[in-house]
């Protein structure tokens, strides 16, 4: 006696073969020409990709779905063959219903006293579940077979497959092969396994009872039984299906790709609407860095956090970017993004005003300068250490990131010269309220990582600014001077001289270290011919880290972190011909001895040496000869370009020079008491 459910299925057959039949085929053309189709673009994940395009981040859609667009081309070709062989063998040949089928399957059924096989064809089930219809009763099931019809005429064979692709349930909320086969195999489903493949045909069948997670017994049968049909249909041979019975049923759902989570939220956040979100990221290399990043927080303490920024910066494409030691780490504050958010970089904007320095004609990395107890009005700044060297040369004092020094250079530049030039940089400094003071060279002002780590790039480029970015293609800003060649050389030469951290691997690299006041921030930044590494460290809501020190923490990170790159650093560039190479007994006079600022810049000063011609702002086409003439002033002069001795010694006041490089020159005029005029031009082409 047949059951139930037997009778119900044979009525639906039988109704929907009657039902076509008595149609007619115009009035069957005319009904499936008016059919209104259901929407079928629906909401898939948000995708974040590697620049090589494979997943770094997923997200669910907003009912809680896993729903992963995938193409037919981005399929395993043998998975396509084997779904159609098993489900519908002649779905490239019937017009969306196998009316064979469908009369073969209520024959058999009244012949064997039941179901043997279903008429259903992939059109139809892909009518279901765009509607998310019954499959049980004859109405659901005349719908089924209209829209089937409707789309076959109208979106054709390979889109409705797609459909299916993206739209078959898998279990739980798993929607769409791609994310079934990142779920259950932890893999794209470009290239599957027979054993895989064949799981993923049984699995729409009945996606709750055969779920591998929780009944992994009937997902192996099922699969059991696409394999033994596959060898039937000659799509497997004996032995290539009895090696995938063998392969173990995966017995759980494998976690979605979450790397470079922070990165992945601000894209999402700066267009919600977007789909796929291409990024320059390196996933080898980010993968390397997360668990660096939480293997260095957890060594230092249980509430720091570490924040990491690796990029190209001949291109200005972001490599790798860590934003906290652990994203879902509470403890840590691991959901804010530590390399956007605004903090004090402590020494590590020194090299920038010893860059300006020499580009201004101040200094020379040779120059002496006093390391001594100095009040600079109120403002009397200690080193990091409460030792003073005396006299000590410039580089030295760079290397050894001494503050009396700096903060003399800084006086001399003024610090809306050091805020202008960071902005050329492209960094965004924050400051604080009313006018900046001389502090900023010592961190009294906030940057983010991502910030300095672009600064750094600027330098490494040789003073050229470049934007740093994780998309792919942006749209970035033209780049800016914001040191000259020689001076940005001049730079890291000094900053390639640096013993690196215990233990750490050498080869060139120019690096500088910083530590906030109150140990609260501790950083390191680095550089190679190619490329530039950031480094932050400390609490992600500001307290102090007793004891943390840039070049004690921040520093071994940064090597660390270099070497995850790559296995070499590129060497740095020889200098710029017009790089001056001499000891200090070979510098003009006035760059021996760093002068005060009162002294230096004292160009308002009655007697004061101006530089008549070219005028600061002036456009020359010099034909091969800058022709300079001085007014005022005590002679013998000294005449630097771009911060490089044009002539010493001059005692005329109007002289001719050989100059054909076009650009921007700096012109600046010392005399014999050291007081100083410039000269800003633009030598044209």
């Amino acid at each position: 006696m047949w059951g139930e459910r037997l009778i119900a299925r044979l009525a639906v057959c039988t109704a929907v073969t009657l039902f076509a039949l008595a149609l007619g085929r115009d009035k069957l053309d005319a009904w499936v020409e008016a059919t209104v189709l259901p929407p079928l673009v629906a909401e898939t994940s948000p995708e974040v990709l590697a620049r090589d395009g494979t997943l770094l981040r997923a997200y669910t859609v907003s009912d809680g779905r896993w729903r992963l667009h995938t193409t037919l081309g981005e399929v395993d070709p043998r998975y396509v063959d084997m779904l159609l062989a098993y489900e519908d063998k002649r779905f490239r040949t019937h017009p969306g219903v196998d009316w064979r089928a469908t009369l073969r399957a209520v024959g058999q059924a009244v012949w064997n006293g039941k179901v043997i096989s279903g008429g259903s064809t992939l059109s139809m089930q892909v009518a279901r579940i765009l509607e998310d219809g019954s499959t049980g009763q004859w109405q659901g099931k005349i719908r089924q077979v209209r829209l089937a019809l409707a789309m076959e005429r109208r979106l054709g064979k390979d889109a409705i497959l797609e459909l299916y692709l993206n739209r078959a349930p898998f279990g739980g909320n798993l929607e769409g092969v791609r994310a079934a086969s990142l779920a259950y195999f932890g893999k794209e489903p470009r290239r599957l396994t027979p054993a895989e493949a064949a799981l993923l045909v049984a699995l729409p069948q009945s996606p709750e009872r055969r779920r591998p997670d929780r009944a992994n017994d009937a997902a192996t049968a099922a699969r059991g039984r696409v394999l033994d049909r596959m060898v039937g249909k000659g799509l497997l041979t004996a032995p290539e299906a009895g090696a995938a019975l063998r392969d173990p049923v995966p017995a759980r759902r494998r976690d979605f790709p979450a790397l470079a989570p922070h990165l992945s939220d601000h894209l999402l956040a700066q267009n919600p609407i977007g789909t796929r979100h291409p990024t320059t990221i390196d996933k080898r290399l980010q993968q390397a860095l997360e668990p660096l990043a939480a293997q260095t927080a957890r060594e230092i303490g249980e509430t720091i956090s570490v924040a990491v920024v690796v990029a190209d910066h001949q291109t200005g494409e972001i490599l790798g970017t860590v934003g906290s030691a652990g994203y879902l780490d509470d403890s840590r504050a691991g959901w804010v993004d530590m390399t956007r958010a605004f903090r004090s970089p402590g020494s590590a904007l020194k090299p920038l005003v010893y860059g300006l320095a020499f580009d201004q004609g101040l200094a020379h990395p040779e120059t002496l300068i006093e390391d001594r107890p100095m009040a600079f009005g109120s403002y009397a700044p200690q080193n990091f250490d409460n030792h003073y060297r005396g006299t000590i040369r410039l580089s030295e004092a760079l290397r050894q990131s001494l503050n009396i020094p700096v903060v003399q250079l800084t006086e001399a530049l003024t610090p809306e010269r050091l805020l202008a030039h960071m902005r050329r940089a492209g960094m965004e400094p924050k400051l604080p309220q009313g006018r900046p003071g001389l502090a900023v060279a010592l961190g009294g002002l906030g940057v983010t990582l991502t910030d300095l780590t672009q600064l750094y790039a600027a330098i490494a480029r040789g003073g050229e600014s470049i934007a740093l970015s994780a998309a792919q293609s942006p749209h970035r800003a033209p780049a800016r001077r914001v040191l000259s060649p020689e001076a940005a050389w001049q730079v890291t030469h000094i900053l390639a001289q640096l013993t690196p951290p215990p233990r750490a691997s050498h080869g060139p690299m120019a690096w500088k270290t910083g530590t906030s006041y109150g140990h609260r921030d501790a950083w390191a930044v680095g550089y190679d011919a190619r490329h530039v590494v950031g480094v932050w460290i400390g609490r992600a809501d500001g307290t102090p880290v007793p004891g943390a020190f840039g070049a004690g923490i921040a520093g071994p990170l940064l090597f660390a972190s270099f070497d995850r790159l790559k296995d070499t650093r590129e060497a740095f560039s020889p200098p710029p011909p017009s790089v001056l190479l001499v000891s200090n007994g070979e510098l003009p006079q006035p760059l021996r001895h760093f002068a005060s600022r009162s002294a230096a810049l004292s160009t308002t000063a009655p007697g004061a040496p101006k530089l008549a011609y070219p005028p600061d702002g002036a456009e020359l086409e010099t034909g091969g000869a800058l022709v300079v003439k001085l007014r005022d002033g005590r002679p013998p002069f000294t005449l630097l370009a771009n911060g490089a001795p044009l002539a010493t010694g001059l005692r005329a006041r109007e002289a001719q020079f050989d100059w054909s490089a076009p650009g921007y020159l700096q012109l600046t005029v010392i005399d014999a008491s050291g007081a100083t005029a410039r000269s800003s031009i633009r030598v044209l082409d």
